[in-house]
């Protein structure tokens, strides 16, 4: 056999199927209407929760490091979290363009079910501060899954993380946020807001806590992207129409496309 033909004889599976399970994932769209269309949406909503696990074990890769001092491997997760982020809301564009006719075809597949659902979408928005305990209750009947929320519903999200570490590094964060009770949406602090507009008004733009305050507003900018894709998808799709399990549809999706996460980091630059 030449040196340069691959080995193509193996015992079992190949190496490529035991370590990426290509044969599960190509095998868990199971269609519930005879539209052609239903694939696309089913293979795509796939999709955005494998981009939303990647996401979650970045964001809880630079939080941890954030809990150690170790700015450089924080800094490396969160860029990374920005070009999956990209990929994730690249998600859309196969569902954009739908018709409400050509969305109307297999609606009614999804039944109750609606993305506000998602678990994995839930713990992305926890890391971000975006805390709410009513948003467990949809998974009281999955144990593990109510656990794993429960557990980051009590966890210092990724913001709590960077402002004790300005605190740390002798930044006047209030003792009153450093103290907050985590399982609430963190709300925005005129004290913060000025913390961070000392830190850009440095003069010297390269420091370490300008480079963290400009990758957490990359974050900040893809996710609030993400929130007005979803917006006009949906728009397009179904118009004002109730969502599917009972959500308000676009009337919801709206109120959370004016909101910004990491909030003094965006007003702060009014007072630089």
């Amino acid at each position: 056999m030449s040196e340069e033909t691959p080995n193509l004889d193996f015992a079992g599976t190949t190496p490529y199927e035991d370590y990426v399970q290509a044969d599960v994932l190509t095998h868990l769209q199971h269609l519930r209407s005879d539209d052609p269309g239903e694939m696309v949406f089913l293979v795509t909503t796939q999709v955005m929760e494998l981009w939303f696990t990647v996401i979650v074990h970045e964001w809880e890769t630079a939080t941890h490091a954030l809990r150690r001092d170790d700015l450089p491997t924080a800094m490396a997760a969160l860029k990374r979290s920005t070009y999956e982020l990209e990929s994730l809301n690249a998600s859309w564009r196969p569902l954009a363009q739908l018709t409400p006719g050509q969305f109307n075809a297999y609606r009614s597949a999804l039944g109750e079910g609606s993305g506000f659902q998602s678990a994995m979408y839930r713990r992305m928005e926890f890391l971000l501060g975006e805390k709410s305990a009513s948003m467990l209750v949809p998974h009281r009947g999955a144990a593990r899954v109510h656990a794993e929320l429960e557990k980051a519903l009590q966890e210092p999200s990724l913001y709590d993380e960077v402002l004790s570490l300005l605190a740390r590094r002798g930044h006047a964060i209030p003792e009153a946020v450093l103290t907050r009770d985590l399982a609430r949406k963190y709300e925005a602090s005129p004290e913060v807001e000025a913390v961070w507009a000392a830190v850009y008004a440095a003069p010297d733009q390269d420091t370490e806590l300008v480079r963290l305050g400009e990758a957490l507003t990359d974050v900040g900018e893809l996710v609030w992207r993400w929130r007005n894709d979803h917006l006009v998808a949906t728009r397009r799709a179904m118009g004002s129409k109730v969502g599917t399990g009972g959500s308000a549809g676009v009337s919801w999706l709206e109120k959370r496309a004016t909101k910004n996460v990491f909030p003094e980091l965006w007003t702060a630059r009014s007072h630089v």
